[in-house]
């Protein structure tokens, strides 16, 4: 007569049980918790409202004023700016800026492509870690942690598609934002400089291959916080400390991504040791996440 199976009971055996179940990556299950986040987001104005405002100021209010502004002032006080800037850029950067335009236009062109750039780079950081930092423990404030810790989701599908619904907002808000700065800076400048020039094939390689894997570097470092704290305001003054001196990082390099060799290489190299980095810090950020830390009873030392 065979012994009957016992099944594991409590956190811990929560844990044990998912060996059983442990195989390959299900999408479904993963792409229904990013969906089920992403759905909780947009029905939330407190937090969609602020995002809006914050992608049109950066990307819409201050170039527009600040390029207004600079193709509107006198010709001395331009001269003397475009001297400022220009000793500034390294020589491939100012040998890029349009000699034949008027002071005014070079000040304006020098803006629009290297000094707004790390714009690109900052609000998706912010906003998506904002997003990440509450995703994990406000399930168990707002008592579904449960639900997740029993649903037959595996702790590394419930991970990912928690850490997809926290770098979407982020990007999309990049891209509507990226495309509507782009717009703006060639009616604004490009009638002065012989059409439309932006984007430049550097701010192409920023959007497509260096911020993405910052973003989700951020994201894989503010989720391990986020199954860690016990309470959301906890997880938002941790995932500051921790993603400050990555947004620093993040904008000297997306600087010197287009500042630095005039060629696309300097933009590959910086993304390419990126991508590195997060992928090991992706592969390994899921084992910070337990059923017993979505339930909120884990033993931590």
């Amino acid at each position: 007569m065979t012994a009957p199976v016992t099944r594991p009971t409590g956190p811990r055996g929560l844990d044990e049980l998912v060996v059983h179940r442990k195989g390959r990556l299900n999408r479904d299950r993963m792409l229904t918790v990013m969906r089920t986040d992403l759905r909780q987001l947009i029905g939330a104005k407190d937090f969609w409202v602020p995002m809006l405002l914050l992608g049109g100021f950066f990307f819409i209010i201050v170039p527009a004023f600040l390029l207004s502004v600079i193709n509107s002032i006198g010709s001395v006080e331009a001269v003397q700016q475009v001297s400022d800037a220009l000793k500034l850029l390294p020589q491939s950067a100012q040998q890029a800026v349009p000699t034949e335009a008027a002071p005014s236009t070079k000040v304006s062109y020098v803006l629009a492509v290297y000094l707004f750039a790390p714009i690109a780079v900052v609000v998706p950081l912010t906003i998506s870690t904002a997003v990440g930092a509450s995703t994990i423990v406000g399930e168990r404030e707002r008592g579904t942690g449960e639900f997740l810790a029993h649903s037959p989701a595996d702790v590394r599908e419930i991970y990912l598609g928690k850490l997809l619904a926290s770098l979407i907002p982020g990007y999309v808000t990049t891209v509507a934002g990226f495309g509507v700065y782009s717009l703006l800076v060639n009616l604004i400048v490009g009638p002065d400089v012989g059409g439309w020039f932006f984007p430049t094939p550097s701010w192409w390689l920023l959007i497509v291959w260096v911020l993405p894997p910052f973003l989700a570097l951020a994201l894989s470092l503010v989720l391990r916080l986020s199954a860690r704290v016990k309470s959301t305001a906890a997880a938002q003054q941790a995932s500051g400390l921790v993603t400050f001196p990555l947004i620093i990082i993040a904008y000297g390099q997306s600087t010197g991504a287009l500042l630095g060799s005039g060629t696309p290489a300097l933009s590959l190299a910086i993304g390419a040791v990126a991508w590195v980095i997060a992928i090991v810090s992706l592969s390994t950020g899921f084992r910070s996440l337990t059923r017993a830390r979505l339930l909120g009873v884990a033993n931590e030392q």
